[in-house]
């Protein structure tokens, strides 16, 4: 049983600061089961070399805000009309919350109560779509998310979608679209992607949903960072919605964020609100109860750290480090989906008698993190998938340069072509290719340690 402590063995210094202390040591000495996983997976981290996409990392700032104690305070509804007492400070945090979004975004609106992006798209479809209506998204074996109109997801499930592909160049096929819209007349247009790596154009995009009195949904969660940065265009006043998450290239808490920009006052079909605050009203109360205040906290955290040098620089390296990746595997002779990037994310074909799968576990077993990915017309399914999608987030959060991707291609490369299938259809690695790997591994993490890894050891 866990150890019930007496007041008077608390603390008298009352702080925030002495507060979080006391969790951690309370948590070993209550609860070293959990204690020592939390541990682990904290060292698994420093010393894995992570190239998934999907991933980002925390700032220790933005872990201590999610810890804090106003994750104690219930605040239904918006700063200054909740449905409960004793939010003087909530509403601080979420108004600055709300600033930093708009100005690191160039929004002119922004609600940050979302809890993740896939609910942000779900709530931006809920609110503007009735089931049935129709809706077109790029497929997943393109590209696309599963929020996108996937059959499996709700989107998919709810809506009459549609979907459009990639062309040879790997870049949206914006004709396929503007056909596909002109005979479906969908509703709404969702852009965005999860493993599509060229640029896309929002702009182009908001054209053909004008052609067919479209709304555009844009979920940017792959390159919000690139945006705020100016390294990517932005959709917030192409599209009429933008959605995106906090954590992948905004380093931040888990959550999600809905922007506008110039659609922002425009009257909506009700005649009633405009489209702005009828994303208000869905978030609060159509589809989400009491916000998660101290992760919207935190959201305003990591926003914050978004202006200045250090957040433009890291974007850049970004760039840099997928596009030698790319560069590298295309030399190997790796067949590099749409033959780079100009994201973070570099998408390629394992070889011939192995499968994205075996490949995924056969690196991790080196300390290499990746996902298996489907690729355009894969016959594979998803859980198989004939492809694997790198991310450049983290190991550009460690300050690697184009240099390491350089060692991190040469790497993959060694225990992808030294990988088999055996008979029981499990991966097979030889220990001396396995052990020289995860060695060489962990000396490149050694030399570029997470942020937070560095600031404990100084």
């Amino acid at each position: 049983m866990l150890a019930i402590h007496r007041n008077e063995d608390v603390a008298l210094d009352s702080s925030l600061r002495r507060y979080l202390e006391q969790g951690i040591d309370s948590l070993c000495n209550d609860d070293p089961a959990i204690a020592d996983l939390l541990e682990a997976e904290h060292q698994r981290q420093m010393r894995t070399l992570s190239l998934v996409a999907s991933c980002g990392g925390t700032h220790p700032s933005v872990l201590a805000t999610t810890g804090a104690s106003i994750v104690n305070v219930t605040a239904e509804g918006y700063p200054g009309r909740r449905y409960h007492a004793g939010c003087t400070f909530v509403d601080k945090a979420e108004r600055l919350a709300i600033q930093r979004a708009c100005t690191a975004f160039r929004a002119r609106f922004a609600n940050v109560q979302p809890h993740c992006a896939s609910f942000a798209n779900h709530t931006v479809m809920a609110c503007f779509l009735k089931p049935g209506d129709p809706i077109l998204g790029l497929a997943l074996d393109q590209g696309g998310h599963l929020t996108h109109g996937t059959s499996v997801n709700l989107s998919g499930r709810l809506y009459d979608a549609r979907h459009y592909g990639i062309d040879a160049q790997g870049r949206v096929d914006y004709a396929q679209m503007r056909d596909i819209a002109h005979a479906h007349r969908p509703r709404m247009i969702v852009c965005g992607t999860t493993s599509c790596t060229r640029t896309i154009d929002f702009d182009r995009i908001r054209e053909i949903a004008d052609e067919v009195g479209a709304l555009v949904l844009a979920d940017v969660t792959h390159i919000a960072g690139l945006i705020v940065a100016g390294l990517h265009p932005s959709s917030i006043d192409a599209a009429h919605f933008t959605t995106t998450c906090t954590f992948k290239q905004l380093y931040g808490p888990r959550g999600g964020l809905i922007l506008m920009g110039r659609d922002a006052d425009r009257p909506s079909d009700d005649g009633k609100r405009t489209l702005s605050q009828r994303i208000q009203s869905a978030v609060f109360p159509m589809m989400q109860g009491s916000p998660e205040v101290h992760t919207i906290a935190a959201k305003a955290v990591a926003l914050g750290r978004t202006q200045g040098p250090a957040f433009a620089e890291r974007a850049e390296r970004i760039l840099a480090n997928a596009r030698t990746l790319a560069t590298d595997l295309v030399a190997r002779g790796y067949e590099v989906i749409g033959g780079g990037t100009d994201n973070h994310i570099v998408l390629f074909r394992v070889p011939e008698g192995i499968t994205g799968e075996i490949a995924e576990r056969a690196l991790e077993s080196c300390g290499i993190l990746v996902n298996k990915n489907k690729i355009p017309a894969d016959a594979r399914s998803a859980r198989t998938a004939s492809g694997i999608r790198l991310g450049t987030n983290t190991v550009s959060l460690r300050g690697m340069g184009p240099a390491e991707m350089h060692d991190c291609a040469e790497l993959i490369d060694e225990v992808v072509r030294a990988t088999t299938i055996g008979a029981d259809g499990a991966f097979s690695l030889d220990g001396t290719t396995r052990a020289s790997v995860e060695r060489r591994v962990q000396a490149l993490c050694a030399a570029h340690p997470l942020p937070y890894a560095a600031m404990a050891n100084a």
